[in-house]
């Protein structure tokens, strides 16, 4: 019988693990050998020139720009959307107080919890389209449109203001990725028990308590997960940038990110093996951080 089971287990497994290894693992490697070329794209020929892409990088002002952009969206756009989640989440389970001996959300929690998944389905695309009207600077813009009702004239450049444009595009990330996150602690907040909630209601914990002293211990491994997954996400940002930003990636490079970098050089200067470079460090600065922020976030679990 055991020697049975493992060539199931292998007939079971090949075909995945081969169309895994066709699409993710083989592209990997063809990006890592292409990052030491200057292969151009249209050529069938190249020539090996070592580490003279990581060279041009580390002294090209652009990829550093970009590098910052990173570096603010992986502070803000973690600390916002969990904040954001937590706080409606938690409303939506426990902010509606004690009834009947239970702990519930607020009136209409399960409607809300609808509601709030919406934006994820929209494709990030058309996410960009939407923002991009609601950030116009005439009046059929949203925000301007509703600022010239209230006697401001002049237009806020959301998306052509360098000051601006990055937290505006991280405002949109932000609303995208809040309402999955709702859900998502929603249900790690359904798997606590509600008997903790009501001990610690009975012994006078206020709502502040309940969530700082109850909550967030109990759905620790859940927020870990979730700083990786907005991590991964903070280095992306392509799609929202490609199209909402001035001049893709403007104005005067102040939205910039490595995917759009990335897409640039293979498309406009036809830099291909430069353009893998860039995919490789980028790789290497998402899998660090997904390292990091597991071993500086594991702790011990508390067992219910």
């Amino acid at each position: 019988m055991k020697h049975g089971r493992y060539p199931f287990i292998i007939g079971f497994l090949i075909v995945p693990v081969a169309i895994y290894a066709t699409f993710v693992v083989y592209p990997y490697i063809q990006a890592f050998n292409l990052s030491f070329t200057n292969w151009r794209g249209f050529s069938p020929t190249f020539d090996y020139i070592g580490f003279d892409n990581f060279t041009k990088l580390f002294q090209d002002t652009t990829f550093w720009k970009a590098i910052q952009h990173h570096a603010v969206l992986l502070i803000a756009m973690p600390l916002l959307t969990i904040a954001i989640a937590l706080f409606f989440a938690f409303l939506l389970n426990v902010g509606g107080g004690s009834k009947g001996g239970l702990m519930t959300g607020v009136r209409g929690s399960k409607f809300y919890r609808v509601i709030f998944f919406f934006p994820q389905l929209l494709a990030l695309a058309l996410v960009a389209v939407i923002f991009s009207r609601v950030y116009s600077p005439d009046e059929s813009g949203l925000i301007n449109g509703l600022l010239q009702q209230v006697g401001v004239n002049d237009p806020v450049l959301f998306l052509a203001d360098k000051n601006l444009a990055l937290w505006s595009i991280i405002a949109v990330l932000v609303w995208q990725a809040v309402g999955f996150y709702v859900v998502l602690f929603s249900a790690g907040m359904g798997s606590i028990p509600t008997e903790i909630y009501e001990a610690a209601a009975l012994d006078g914990a206020t709502r502040g308590t309940l969530f700082f002293k109850v909550t967030l211990p109990l759905l620790w491994n859940t927020l870990q997960v979730a700083w990786v997954y907005l991590g991964i996400a903070a280095f992306d940002a392509f799609a929202l940038v490609n199209v909402m930003s001035v001049d893709r990636g403007g104005p005067d490079g102040a939205t910039t990110v490595l995917g759009l970098e990335i897409f640039r050089n293979m498309q406009d200067y036809g830099q291909y093996g430069y353009a893998s470079a860039m995919g490789v460090v980028l790789f290497f600065l998402t899998l660090t951080f997904a390292a990091l922020t597991l071993r500086v976030t594991r702790r011990d679990t508390v067992e219910l």
